[in-house]
């Protein structure tokens, strides 16, 4: 027969495993494109200037990780849509140094740098902590496809260019390790719960050096 203080032990014990469990976050995958010899290939460097005619490159996001998306200030359907739902992630790691924002333009021809500010600072973006850049187009077309983003120019369309919305979570390695579709709330509640998995994988990481 188990002796009381023994069964007392066991229950401490399972609930010690229980916690620590829960307490354990998963690593996220790694979604980058692996190079021929099966090495991941981090996203490639690029030079961009933001919104407070900042220059914008990896290293800008050196040892952070950050959220890339693709917009136009004129754009009139999700646009607006992903702009509340990157809101809704800056508001959420406001106060946390480790997470940037990094919106691009696809319509760099009509999106000077004046009017990335104006765009930035009606909506409410943290300077510093989300940049809005503009290029070189085929620079940032390219920066689209590193991205697995499709940006498309189409004239037949009503605002001039189609694009699919996502969101793309990179690592201060520069791999890519998320992404959603960034005119879901849903997708993007989920999307939040990965960079705290990032956020916290990242913590580890310092903490063992």
């Amino acid at each position: 027969m188990m002796r009381p203080f023994s069964k007392l032990g066991l229950a401490l014990s399972l609930l010690l495993l229980f916690s620590t469990a829960c307490q354990q976050q998963a690593e996220l995958p790694i979604l980058s494109p692996k190079d021929d010899r099966g090495s991941f290939l981090p996203v490639p460097d690029f030079s961009f200037v933001n919104q407070d005619s900042m220059p914008v490159s990896r290293a800008t996001f050196a040892g952070k990780a950050y959220v890339a998306d693709f917009f136009f200030t004129s754009c009139p359907t999700i646009c607006p849509v992903m702009a509340q739902q990157m809101l809704r992630i800056q508001r959420h790691f406001s106060g946390d140094s480790r997470l940037l924002l990094l919106s691009h333009t696809i319509d760099p021809g009509r999106d000077t740098v004046p009017r990335l500010k104006t765009y930035a600072e009606n909506l409410g973006a943290i300077p510093g902590k989300w940049h809005f850049v503009t290029g070189d187009k085929d620079s940032l077309y390219d920066m689209a496809d590193d991205y697995y983003n499709l940006v498309v120019e189409d004239q037949n369309l009503p605002d001039g260019f189609d694009h699919s919305g996502r969101f793309t979570l990179v690592g201060p390695k520069g791999y890519i390790r998320s992404y959603c579709n960034g005119t879901s709330p849903e997708e993007v509640g989920q999307f939040i719960k990965d960079i705290e998995t990032l956020l916290h994988e990242m913590e580890d990481a310092t903490a063992q050096h």
